[in-house]
Formats: structure tokens, sequence, C-alpha cells
């Protein structure tokens, strides 16, 4: 993509980012005018302090007119200072919002690509590009908004004292500035290279470094290096590729910085036959050199580099979630007619087949299921049968291969314009890591139930969840529901409990536990599922014992070729895995 694609991506949403903070920008603004009155002043002050003071024999109008240039710097000074209070109103929000946008683009990843490695090159962006993206614009901010302030009250000054001396130091000072600005997309092209190879060797690196183990034992250290060195000679090459432009961009600079002084200085003789005086000379090298020139290399400095970081980093941010190769983050399921929706099911899967990779052997083959409203259903099957997997579709996670998914008469796994992020209100899914975060009790109660158009449940229906699931010994001990949640000081089983009591909480009609009941003790499990299955809605659970199933209205056995659906009782002369289960289980608590 060209620097001028990038600017179009980008530009849109960095003027919706400034009109959003245009107090910010007012009040840096106002600072800056003070900048203005201090640059014109330095000129000006030197000017008249030769002309109408040393050189025309008044010693103290020529004082005089210094100190007037002394008090400007003063207020120079104190301008800058509001000026640094402003900039963090303008810096902070975007690194914030920068920050936001990488979470989010690694989830919608995750969503597009459930069944993939993850978005490893967002750890490069939510920590390296995010800094260096709040730096660079806090110093483009600085320089751009000094550059203009200050040419605005050096222009002004040179003005004031003498309009041909603009017509002499402008030529050579806008050639430098053209010749800087072509530098600036082959520059910006380099810098989005870089990056992207930084991002290639984070993911290459990372993927290694989960099976170092792997690779020491079997010998791979030759292929795994093979893998990684490509990416650092091209870290390397492209090092030294940025340090030419570099140079390039160096040579501008002086261009810029140093022909206008020469300008001035080849044309005095011309400029004092015109009747130009010694101190308007002085004055417009004091523009010059002390103003204009110094703020002019640092805004092509901050171009040159913070500006293209500034604009590639900007631009990978701004980057639409890419759709994976497979088809698996891009394919909707078959969604049929709403007349074909099965009479006002809960949820349904009509010839669901669906495995892990093109090549995989499927996870479920030609699954059909009807899960009535109201009912409870529960899951049953040996390990990696497709247990979660189930729970998965249904929670809209992933895409069948083949067939549909619906709940509540419609696809479950929503289009990519349907907010296919946001909370759907339809469901809650609870696995076997119990979400719990760092806040209030309550916090972690109510979360699932702030849902859009949905009251925020009160304390007495918090305390009555609570009452129900049995955690009023929890609850105390974490000092009420106004007490702190530290998840790494709670156990497993305390964490899964206040994750059941905030899906108690859901407004959703239908409620998937995959495993998320497993480190409670039977009775704290019996009391949970059956305070959920009697909350009203649907509940579908992943059961791991017997006690589980046969508390569920009807049992759902996977066994890899064939899916079996039957109440607890009939189940055993049904299917003969599902026997084995039950008798294995049974041994297993009756050893307990």
């Amino acid at each position: 993509m060209t620097g001028g694609g990038a600017w179009s991506r980008v530009a849109p949403e960095g003027r919706r980012f400034l009109r959003g903070h245009r107090r910010a920008l007012g009040r840096l603004a106002g600072w800056s005018l003070l900048e203005s009155a201090h640059t014109f002043l330095g000129g000006y002050a030197v000017a008249r302090a030769l002309d109408d003071g040393f050189l025309a024999g008044r010693t103290a109008a020529g004082l005089g007119w210094l100190a007037a240039a002394g008090a400007g710097a003063l207020l120079g000074g104190f301008a800058l200072r509001g000026v640094f209070a402003g900039l963090a109103d303008l810096v902070e929000p975007l690194r914030d919002g920068l920050v936001r946008r990488a979470v989010r683009q690694a989830l919608d990843r995750a969503v597009a690509d459930p069944a993939g490695a993850g978005d490893t090159g967002a750890v490069s962006r939510l920590t390296q590009q995010t800094e260096m993206a709040r730096d660079s614009f806090a110093g483009l901010v600085l320089t751009v908004r000094s550059f203009v302030f200050t040419a605005v009250g050096a222009i002004v000054g040179m003005a004031a004292l003498a309009p041909v001396l603009l017509l002499v130091v402008l030529p050579p000072l806008l050639l430098g500035v053209a010749a800087f600005l072509a530098t600036l997309r082959p520059l910006a092209a380099v810098q989005r290279r870089s990056l992207d190879t930084d991002e290639a060797l984070a993911d290459r690196v990372g993927t290694l470094a989960e099976g170092l183990r792997d690779i020491a034992a079997c010998g791979g250290q030759a292929p795994a290096r093979a893998r990684v060195e490509p990416l650092i000679s091209a870290q390397e090459r492209l090092a030294r590729t940025l340090a030419g432009w570099a140079a390039l961009r160096t040579l501008a600079l002086g261009t810029a910085g140093r022909l206008p002084v020469v300008a001035l200085l080849a044309a005095t003789p011309w400029l004092l036959g015109r009747g130009i005086t010694a101190g308007t000379l002085a004055g417009g090298l004091t523009y010059l050199l002390q103003s204009l020139l110094p703020a002019l290399n640092s805004l092509m400095t901050a171009l040159g580099s913070a500006g293209t970081r500034l604009l590639v980093v900007l631009e990978r941010f701004s980057a639409p979630v890419a759709a994976d190769p497979a088809g698996r983050g891009t394919a909707q399921p078959v969604q049929p007619p709403p007349s074909r929706s099965s009479n006002g099911a809960a949820a349904e899967l009509r010839g669901v087949t669906f495995a892990y990779g093109p090549g995989a052997a499927p996870v479920l083959d030609g699954l059909d299921l009807v899960v009535r409203p109201g009912e409870h259903l529960a899951v049953v099957g040996p390990s990696g049968i497709g247990k979660s997997t189930l729970t998965a579709l249904l929670a809209g996670m992933l895409s069948p291969d083949a067939g549909s998914v619906l709940v509540a008469g419609a696809a479950a796994r929503r289009e990519p314009g349907e907010g296919a992020c946001a909370p759907d209100p339809r469901r809650t899914l609870l696995p076997q890591q119990a979400y719990v975060f760092t806040g209030t009790v309550r916090e972690n109660l109510t979360h699932l139930a702030a849902a859009p158009g949905a009251p925020a449940p009160g304390d007495a229906e918090v305390r009555r969840a609570v009452r129900a699931l049995g955690l009023e010994d929890l609850v105390a001990g974490l000092g009420g529901l106004d007490g702190e949640v530290s998840p790494r000081l709670l156990s497993r089983g305390e964490s899964q409990q206040l994750a059941l009591a905030a899906a108690y909480l859901s407004p959703a009609p239908l409620l998937l536990l995959d495993e998320a009941t497993c480190h409670l003790d039977p009775a704290a499990e019996e009391r949970a599922e059956r305070a959920l299955a009697e909350r009203g809605g649907t509940l579908v659970v992943v059961a791991h014992r017997v006690s589980s199933a046969a508390r569920a209205d009807r049992v759902l056995v996977l066994d890899g070729t064939r899916a079996v659906c039957g109440t607890h009782e009939e189940l055993p002369a049904r299917s003969p895995l599902y026997r084995d289960l039950v008798g294995r289980w049974s041994q297993g608590e009756s050893a307990r």
C-alpha cells in the first residue's frame, strides 16, 4: 500500500478524533498564541534596539527593547508550561483508544477463527506499537504546534520590519521543504515493511517458543533456526534502508536550514541599497536563526521520524480483520427461512458437520438436535468427542462446515455487520475456566446482566441469586456485595460459584455450561444445576458426573459415530457407551 493509501485510511479517523477533542485543541492554540508573541518580540525588539537605540546613540532605548525581548522569552516559557498540561488531554485519550482497538482486533480475529492460533501480533500492537504511537503523536503535536505559531510570529515580524525580507528568505526555505517532503512516502513504506517484519518475527518466535521442548527433543534446532533467521536478516536490511533515507532527509534538512541564511547574507548589499537598515537585517537574521529555522528543523525531523512512524502504526490499527484463508472466519451457517423453524425451539442443529481443519475427521457429523424451551439437556461422551464443540456452535463461536445452527429461530453465529462481537442476549456460555475479575462482588455477579435494554439487577435480586446457589458464606467471607474480589486469591471452585451466580442473573434464555461445575463437590454442583434449571429458560450442561446427567430432562450421548438422545432411564438400553459411562461414573463416585 502506498503512503497516500495509508493516509486515506488513517485521515478520516484522525479527523474524527480531533473533532472529538476540540476543547483540548483550543487550549493548546490559546497557549501557543503566547509563543507567537514571544517569537514576534524576539526579532522585532532586536531590530528596534539597533535602529532606534544603540545605532541612534540612545542606549536606554536599546536596553529597553532588549528588556522587552527578555520579557517575551519569559512569556514563552510560561506558555510552554500550559502547552504541556494541555498536551496530555490529547495524547492519553489516543493511547487509551489504541489499546481498546488492539484488544478489539484481537478478539475479532479470535471470533473469526476460533480454531486458529490466535493473533500473536496483537502483543506487539498492544505494547510496543501503542507506546510508539503515543510518543510519536505527542512529539508531533508539540513540533507542529510550535512551528505553526513560531512561523506566524516570524513571518509577521519580518513583514512588519520589511516585506522584502520574505522575498529573499521564503524561496530557498520552500525548496528545502519540498526536497524533504519527497522523502516521506518511501520512508513510510520502509517503516511499514519494518513493522510487518517485526510482527511476523514475534509471531514466528512465539510459535517456536511454545514447542521448544519438542524441538530440542527431536533435534529440530536447524529447521527452527531456518524459520527465524530470514526474518532477522530482513529486519537488518530494512534498518540499513531506513538509515539511507535518514541520510537523504538530513541533506534536505541542511538545505532548508542553511540556504535561507546564505540567501539573506548574499542579498545584504542589495537590501542595503534599497534602504534596509542594519537593525532590520539583524532582526531578520534573528527570526531565521533563533525562531524559524530551529522550528522548521524540529518539524521536519519529527515528520520524517515520528510522523511516518505514527502513520504506519495508525494504519495497522485501522486495518480490518483479515478473513481466514480456509474460510472458517467468514463462512456463515446456512440459515433456513423462519417458516422452517421447529415449533418454538430454543436451539436447533440441522445436519451439522464440523471438523477442525480441511483434512481432519469430523468431530460432529450430520448431527440433528432440537432443544425445547425450558428444557434441561445434559451432553455426555468421552473426552475430545465434541461436547465443547457443540456448546461453541450453540454459542456462535464456531460456524459449521455443513448444516445450520439456530438459536431462538435465528442463526447462532451472527453476520459481521450485525455486531458479531457484541453481547448476544439470546445465550450465555460458561466455560470450564470461570471468568472472575478484580472488582466488587456485586460487579462480578451482575456483569452478565448488563445487556442492552435489560435493567440492572437490584441488591434484592443479587441476594436471591446468592441464596439460590448457597453462596452466603462465600460472599460474607469476601466482605459482602461491596467486598473486593481478587481472582488470584480464589480457589477454582469459588471462581466457578461466582460465575454460576452471574449466569443465574443473566437475562439470557439459554444457558450453556461447558464443564462449568467441574471444580465443585457433588452437593454444590447439584444445588447450582437445580437453581439454574429452576430460574426459567433453557439449560444445556456438559456433564461429568452421572448425577448431573440423571437430573436432566434428556441426555445427549456423543460417541463419535452417532448421537443418541433420550432420558437417563431409557438410554442404558439404547446406548452401550452411555451404559459404560454410567458404570464408570458410579464406580468413581462410590470410591470417593
